[in-house]
């Protein structure tokens, strides 16, 4: 489900699972952490087949581990968190071209990458809150961080979706273009000691662990009660 082309000083890597708008499983995850990390490029453009970004996390995954009790929902939250964590803290500078709709964690994914480019047909939402649970995957800690605490807090408690001219005013992308690929280019253009020095600086004060295991652990006590809502789904 995730594919690697080299294109010159830039990875391309595409979420490739149209039939559930690129939702992510746990094996995709540890894929999409490979395919991120384990290149020398200086730049990655991330990005998903058809017409979507990514829908978040499968739910027939996140059933299965709702299924199987505190400890696999602790470790399926976990799995997202360092996939997350390893996209932030990669030394490639990493561009989201978000087309289409990016929903629950596939914002978060949005959010771990350095630069988000929207095309105008990209939205946004974090429908987590509409069946009782939220983004586990760093997305309490990091949207904030971007949109700042009133934007963050509208996103997540009424679940809405936004366009991208309004994902552009409220920081959550930084262009808009019907290119994003382009954005990813002009970054490589650049010196690839320069671009790593550069996000290692502007990223060291980031903290996550603290944050993202208070995330952790309401998300587990929330899905573990209601389980049940999640058989034969």
């Amino acid at each position: 489900m995730i594919r690697t082309e080299d294109r010159g000083d830039v990875r391309v890597v595409t979420l490739d699972r149209p039939e559930r708008r690129n939702a992510l499983t746990l094996s995709a995850l540890a894929d999409l952490e490979r395919a991120v990390v384990g290149t020398d490029s200086p730049v990655v453009y991330l990005t998903g087949a058809d017409g979507a970004f990514s829908a978040g996390a499968d739910f027939d995954a996140v059933g299965e581990a709702a299924a199987d009790g505190p400890e696999a929902i602790e470790a399926f939250v976990e799995r997202g968190q360092r996939t997350m964590r390893a996209i932030e803290t990669a030394e490639s500078v990493v561009v989201a071209g978000v087309d289409g709709p990016a929903r629950g964690g596939g914002v978060e994914l949005a959010l771990a990458c350095d630069i988000r480019v929207a095309t105008p047909r990209a939205t946004f939402a974090e429908t987590g809150v509409s069946i009782g649970l939220f983004g586990a995957w760093g997305g309490t800690v990091r949207l904030p961080e971007v949109v700042g605490t009133g934007d963050a807090l509208d996103l997540s408690l009424s679940g809405r979706t936004v366009d991208a001219g309004t994902a552009l005013r409220m920081g959550l992308v930084q262009r808009v273009t019907e290119d994003p690929r382009s954005v990813a280019e002009e970054v490589a253009a650049n010196d690839p000691d320069s671009l790593r020095v550069l996000k290692e600086l502007v990223r060291a004060d980031d903290d996550r662990e603290d944050g993202e295991a208070r995330e952790r652990e309401a998300f587990v006590e929330l899905l573990a009660a209601r389980a049940g809502d999640f058989s034969g789904q």
